[in-house]
């Protein structure tokens, strides 16, 4: 550095101090009162007006087309599949703006960003210290600047991870459940490596392949960068200070200049104006940043004043060779030059810059030139929708067609800027949880390119909320410290994806857990909770545990409490759990949370999928053995079993209004086959209802796929249809006897067939969604068509089919080798929030996600990462002891409960070739003798 005197020194900062105060009196930046609502991230105080909303739709429309769904990365440059680190922050910034200005929902941004975050975590880094300088968008590999694969790598760019590193702090403070995996992925980056003596360093490869460290960075984006390394804790003082620098005049504006040129250090010190729209609208500018940027945008209006030509000169990537230049105020010692990185001028390229024009104009909104050549370029975006073009060549006036991440992630960062009231988005204290919408004065984006994701409880007829009496209830008494019977046998522990997957399943649980009643809603939108959504509960909780996602402690308190509540339920007519309760006054209701009463039923399914829940709790975990059977001696099974056969109760009304109750055998497909096995592990005899006899069959892709089972002893009419869910459970927790497994072959088979044949991932399941019908059952089959999504009355539901995230995650579970389930779980694993859970999965014919979160998706998927770890065995495990309460009782031969005849299970763990299963224990059980195609 050159030594200048003290007094020359003071001579310059004085005058700097006149012409700096002068200026920022010409151009005033409205800086908002700074508040905690303010700050907020989706506080949008100042909504786009009609125009602007045009503007923002064009711009996110780049991102829509330059998506890359392997990697979540976004195209550089439109069609281009390669990107930096910095491009990378641009998307990070542009969907932030894309989420609070409601271009896109919840659901989509958390879709997107989950599967960014998964592989920006994966990312090979360069010597393992640092992202490499490029990587190819559309499968993440280390590539040069012209896309070629390299082991190795070409360095990393300090300024590139000071952009994103102020993307990550916008994202952690915006959507601050994602705070824990950015941390977690800048602790894997040897970000310090960047640093030295106060400055930043990039790395170079050198022609003999030796790595060089070479100082980035010239005023203007080191200070920017600087600021981003300084928000994660890394102190970079000589990058944020301003120094080296000179005054240079320019059109009569005395312009900052760094002193370190291209003839001195080999590295351009270009004057530009991006550098100072980034730190305005993220940082603020104040002081002599504001000072200098209102200089640079002077500077450019004399130009325009003097020659008549509009100017608004930064970096661009243009479209012909050499296809990226930097349009500069100065750079090496030349006014206005136009250069590559190598200092190779193209003055004949010089360009208006769209992002350049929309940063001036909303940086600084009174100015009257600022107004005027954002007026030049507000409307360039290309006529097929794929966002704004880069700008306009100053000596042809045709547009630069470029279409690239850098212009379009501006104009939205500026955008949201703006409806922020001006706010810079760095400047906020306070976080935003993003798990809803963003405010209400947020622009609306039209409904082509965002479904309503307004949650609508489903009721029936609408009930007066405000009547609901909270029931607390007392968790039962601490039962005996864990018993070593309680340890699963892990073969290898959850991968770092894994355990971020489970942790998010688990999520749901505890957002919609009620702390008074210590019950679970079934589904997020809606205060109720089934017989099987407890069931689903409970299992939740001993994976959670078992996976050691939740503590000792955690699970004891929850499962206490839960199995309190359920001693607490009303009883229909005194013998069984009813059909639905109200998760707050455990009351119940009907499918509709409008109160009954006097209750409307049981259903056998629903018992059966507590009672497995319950049996696994108290065989993996016997401490909890005396309360789980006192719960379900307290229940009458005279009516639920009868001549081997499971019966669910419905009520009807009679003409005189009279409450009548109906007892019909349980026949729907796969459900039954399940409930069967649960109520066996209890002892009872269901052989009707458990796997066996004969299965009507339909033709689906060449497949003969189970429809409904040929039966004589019983005329029961139910909506049939197959859906894989039923099967998936049953697989999971009992294993594929060869029974099972003719039923649960073909099912797969005709959904990958599919696949094969239209490219349309189909994991076929019932979901629950946020919107009329509530229910779908998107099925292989049903009413006789394949592929058919049915409501539950039967109704088709037009364009209603979704891939179940859910069933994703099984049948990747089950079958791990088979490429197709690898399909499956590769499109399903990034659709969740890391606050509520993961979503029902997402419709075939749009790809969007659909907005709803329940107990069952997410139960099932961390049943399924459990099966993972334990070595592909059923998670019921068999029990070790016969003289509990329940088998005492059983013993006494009590027919008034309608308990069973004998103290022993109906069915026993086995293990063969193809794996472990539990079978009937019983010589009388029926095999497969036959199907019947139906055509």
């Amino acid at each position: 550095m050159i030594y200048k005197p003290p007094q020359q020194k003071l001579l310059r900062w004085i005058a700097l101090f006149l012409v700096g105060t002068f200026l920022q009196l010409l151009f005033y930046i409205p800086t908002p009162v700074l508040s905690q609502n303010s700050n907020s991230c989706s506080n949008i105080t100042a909504p786009l007006t009609p125009e602007e909303q045009i503007y923002a739709r064009g711009a996110w429309q780049y991102f829509v087309k330059n998506y890359q769904p392997a990697t979540g990365f976004t195209n550089s440059t439109g069609g281009y599949p390669s990107g930096t680190l910095w491009d990378m922050g641009n998307y990070l910034m542009a969907l932030n703006a894309a989420r609070w200005l409601n271009l896109t929902d919840q659901a989509d941004f958390d879709s997107r960003l989950n599967k960014f975050l998964t592989t920006l975590s994966s990312l090979k880094l360069f010597e393992d210290t640092l992202p490499n300088k490029v990587y190819n968008a559309a499968t993440a590999e280390m590539v040069d600047y012209g896309n070629n694969p390299l082991e190795r790598g070409i360095g990393w760019s300090a300024l590139d991870v000071g952009r994103i590193l102020a993307a990550f702090d916008v994202i952690r403070t915006c959507h601050p459940q994602y705070n824990e995996w950015l941390k977690g992925i800048v602790a894997k980056w040897q970000v310090a490596r960047s640093l030295k003596d106060g400055q930043l360093f990039g790395a170079t490869v050198l022609p003999d392949n030796k790595t060089l460290l070479v100082q980035e960075g010239r005023l203007g984006y080191e200070e920017y960068g600087g600021r981003g390394y300084q928000l994660w804790g890394f102190s970079a003082p000589k990058a944020i200070a301003f120094e080296p620098f000179n005054l240079v005049e320019i059109n009569g504006v005395q312009i900052p200049v760094d002193t370190r040129d291209f003839k001195s250090t080999n590295a351009n010190n270009y004057v530009v104006s991006e550098s100072y729209i980034l730190d305005g609208i993220e940082f603020g500018l104040q002081g002599e940043l504001a000072d200098f940027a209102a200089r640079v945008l002077e500077v450019q209006k004399r130009r325009y004043d003097s020659t008549g030509q509009l100017t608004a000169v930064t970096e661009d990537n243009i479209d012909q060779a050499p296809y990226f230049l930097y349009n500069t105020v100065y750079a090496n010692g030349a006014n206005w030059a136009t250069i590559t990185d190598a200092n190779q001028p193209y003055p004949q390229f010089r360009s208006i810059s769209t992002k350049a024009a929309f940063g001036w104009r909303y940086l600084f909104p009174d100015n009257a030139y600022a107004q005027k050549v954002f007026d030049a370029v507000k409307d360039l975006r290309s006529p097929d929708d794929s966002g704004y073009y880069a700008g306009i060549y100053e000596e042809s006036k045709q547009p630069n067609k470029a279409l690239t991440g850098n212009t379009n992630g501006l104009i939205l960062e500026i955008l949201y800027y703006k409806a922020k009231g001006n706010h810079p988005l760095i400047a906020s204290t306070s976080a935003n949880v993003s798990t809803g919408k963003p405010s209400e004065n947020a622009s609306p984006a039209t409904a082509s390119n965002q479904p309503n994701s307004t949650v609508t409880t489903p009721t029936a007829t609408p009930t007066d909320t405000s009547k609901i009496t909270e029931v607390t209830v007392a968790p039962i008494p601490p039962v005996d410290s864990p018993k070593p019977s309680s340890q699963m046998k892990m073969a290898r522990p959850l991968t770092v994806i894994e355990r971020r997957y489970a942790e998010a399943a688990w999520r749901y649980f505890q957002a919609n857990y009620h702390s008074k009643s210590g019950l679970i809603d079934d589904r997020s939108d809606f205060k109720g909770a089934t017989l099987w959504g407890l069931g689903d509960y409970l299992a939740a909780l001993h994976a959670a545990r078992s996976l050691d996602i939740i503590t000792p402690k955690e699970f004891d308190q929850w499962t206490r409490h839960l199995l309190a509540a359920l001693t607490k339920l009303p009883l229909f007519g005194g013998e069984l759990p009813g059909r639905g309760y109200d998760t707050r006054s455990l009351q119940p209701v009907d499918y509709g949370g409008n109160p009954v009463p006097e209750g409307n039923g049981w259903s056998a399914l629903d018992l059966g999928r507590i009672l497995a829940a319950l049996y696994n709790l108290k065989t993996c975990h016997p401490e909890y053995t005396a309360a789980v059977d006192k719960i379900v001696l307290d229940w009458s099974y005279l009516r639920v079993v009868r001549e081997g056969i499971l019966s669910s109760a419905i009520t009807a009304k009679a003409e005189d209004g009279r409450s009548l109750t109906r007892i019909n055998p349980e026949t729907r497909l796969g459900y039954e086959e399940y409930a069967a096995r649960a109520f066996q592990l209890w002892g009872f005899n269901v052989e009707h209802s458990a796997i066996g006899g004969e299965y009507q069959t339909a033709s689906v892709e060449g497949v003969k796929v189970p429809i409904q089972r040929r039966r004589t002893d019983t005329n029961s009419k139910v909506n049939q249809y197959t859906v894989s869910n039923p099967f998936l459970l049953y697989a999971l927790e009992f294993g594929l006897d060869p029974q099972m497994r003719s039923l649960f072959e073909p099912i797969f088979q005709a959904q990958a067939e599919r696949y094969r044949r239209t490219d349309t991932l189909t994991a076929s399941a019932t979901t629950l969604i946020d919107r009329k019908p509530y229910t779908v059952h998107s099925t292989i089959t049903g009413k006789g068509e394949p592929w058919a999504a049915l409501a539950d009355d039967g109704q088709t539901v037009p364009k209603g089919r979704l891939v179940s995230t859910a069933v994703a995650f099984a049948y990747h579970a089950l079958l791990p080798e088979n490429k197709y389930s690898q399909e499956l779980l590769q499109g399903t694993t990034d659709l969740y929030n890391p606050l509520a859970g993961f979503y029902e999965g997402f419709y075939e014919a749009t790809g969007k996600t659909a907005i709803g979160f329940t107990s069952s998706t997410n139960s099932m998927i961390l049943q399924s990462l459990l099966y993972k770890v334990m070595n592909r065995q059923p998670l019921i495990r068999p029990t070790t002891t016969m003289n509990s309460p329940w088998w005492v009782a059983v013993s006494k031969s009590d027919s008034g409960r309608g308990l069973p005849n004998t103290t022993t299970q109906q069915i026993k763990l086995i293990s063969d070739s193809s794996g472990s299963y539990w079978v009937s224990d019983s010589e009388n059980t029926r095999l497969v003798t036959g199907t019947k195609v139906t055509e």
